[in-house]
């Protein structure tokens, strides 16, 4: 009986983790994943994880239920500072929307299940393939098995200031986006900068018919432009959002 509830213990203590990770973090939350298949993998990492959780605590007790809240608020910090790197470069795909005139244009997201700007849900695809293509994916799973070692259930758990890190990362969303979509933004700045004088010198041309066909053509072709550039900034963002992911796992 005591084997099967130390056993248990560490299958719990994984399940807390990861199912806060899994409920939060990108891919592994979309709802355009089946449920099934969501459950699967959540279940498998909790069965591969949970031999790095053996713990003698108490499952009933006060400081079990403790143990278990923050094992999720670990897993769902970590999660959620990668999902703060996805919605940053899907930002900047929104705001290059706007200055081109797509702003209106929005779509069904299959992550979220919500109405959001298509360039927006672009830059999302983007980025999670890229994600997908440099092993993201394992490398988080990595650092969830390292998190056992450096924090195991039962130790202290996220701090004041790990928490605050979490909020001040948010700040870096704008920051990230803005990184994403200013070289399409810029571009699409100066062809507004030319409407303006083309109305200065013209003023009987109509602007609106003749300009949002040009502004949409033209940010089309910055957008293209601008592709090159994602991986760089993506990878900018990945960088910091990875310290920031080592320091909650305590590494």
């Amino acid at each position: 009986m005591s084997a099967l509830i130390y056993w248990l213990s560490g299958m719990l203590w994984a399940l807390g983790r990861v199912g806060g990770f899994c409920m939060v973090a990108p891919i592994f939350s979309a709802t355009v994943v089946p449920a099934r298949a969501r459950v699967a993998i959540l279940l498998v990492l909790t069965m591969v994880l949970s031999p790095l959780a053996p713990t003698q605590m108490d499952l009933f007790s006060a400081s079990g239920a403790a143990t278990m809240v923050s094992q999720i608020l670990i897993g769902a910090s970590i999660g959620f500072v990668l999902q703060l790197i996805f919605q940053a470069v899907s930002y900047g795909g929104i705001l290059i929307g706007q200055a081109m005139g797509l702003g209106f244009a929005e779509m069904v997201s299959p992550m979220t299940n919500t109405s959001s700007p298509v360039l927006g849900q672009f830059y999302l695809v983007m980025v999670s393939l890229l994600f997908l293509a440099m092993d993201g994916h394992l490398q988080v799973i990595s650092l969830l098995a390292d998190s056992f070692r450096s924090l195991p259930p039962g130790a202290t758990g996220l701090d004041k200031a790990s928490l605050f890190a979490v909020v001040a990362a948010g700040s870096d969303l704008f920051a990230g986006a803005l990184r994403v979509a200013l070289p399409a933004m810029t571009a699409l700045l100066l062809v507004n900068i030319g409407f303006a004088a083309t109305s200065r010198a013209s003023p009987s041309m109509n602007l609106f018919a003749v300009g949002f066909p040009i502004s949409i053509c033209m940010g089309f072709i910055a957008l293209w432009l601008a592709m090159r550039g994602l991986a760089g900034a993506y990878a900018t963002l990945q960088t910091a959002g990875w310290n920031l992911m080592q320091h909650l796992a305590g590494l």
